[in-house]
């Protein structure tokens, strides 16, 4: 039997909340990794990031929609893995994420409600409820997953993003995205 996603609310209620949307934005630890963070003894750090949530961004930016990351943690690691897949706007701040994403809104031109996001712990709940659109992976904290209108089948860090994508890029009219694409580049070409 194939799980499904947790949609909150009238599915054309939530499709007309996606249609609105012209930024998406992602946590970085607990979302597009499975949160885990390995510090070695020369203090340097890795991170785990699925390959499929990587080309959902790039497949995502491809298609017009824009990707920004908004972490509380800033980290090398998550720099070069933005830079990799062409995400141009990361925020990583130790203030209130709120803070950063009210910033965002100002800097982009956006309102809340054209802006999706996707959390999965509690210092995330605040953009949450600003954001026109939420999401959270499967194991995110029980209060986010209560607070979101999506809730992936896929855990952090291991598929969700590109779940959440691929469901608000077919409710905008993009997916399939047409032509393959090279990473951090747009549209490959032929």
């Amino acid at each position: 039997m194939a799980h499904r996603p947790v949609l909150k609310g009238r599915r054309s209620a939530l499709v007309a909340r996606a249609a609105a949307v012209r930024l998406l934005l992602l946590d970085v630890d607990g979302v597009l990794t499975d949160g885990t963070i390995l510090i070695h003894a020369d203090g340097s750090e890795a991170k785990r990031f699925h390959i499929r949530d990587g080309a959902a961004v790039v497949l995502a930016q491809a298609s017009g929609l824009p990707i920004g990351w908004l972490s509380a943690r800033p980290s090398a690691v998550t720099e070069r893995r933005a830079a990799e897949l062409g995400v141009r706007l990361l925020v990583q701040s130790r203030e209130p994420k709120v803070l950063s994403f009210e910033q965002i809104l100002r800097r982009q031109r956006l309102t809340s409600q054209q802006v999706a996001y996707m959390g999965d712990d509690l210092v995330d709940l605040p953009v949450l409820a600003r954001a026109g659109l939420s999401a959270a992976p499967a194991d995110a904290a029980d209060e986010v997953r209560r607070a979101v209108h999506y809730v992936t089948v896929a855990p952090g860090g291991h598929g969700a993003v590109r779940e959440f994508v691929e469901w608000l890029l077919q409710a905008q009219g993009r997916w399939p995205p047409g032509e393959p694409i090279a990473a951090g580049r747009g549209r490959s070409s032929r």
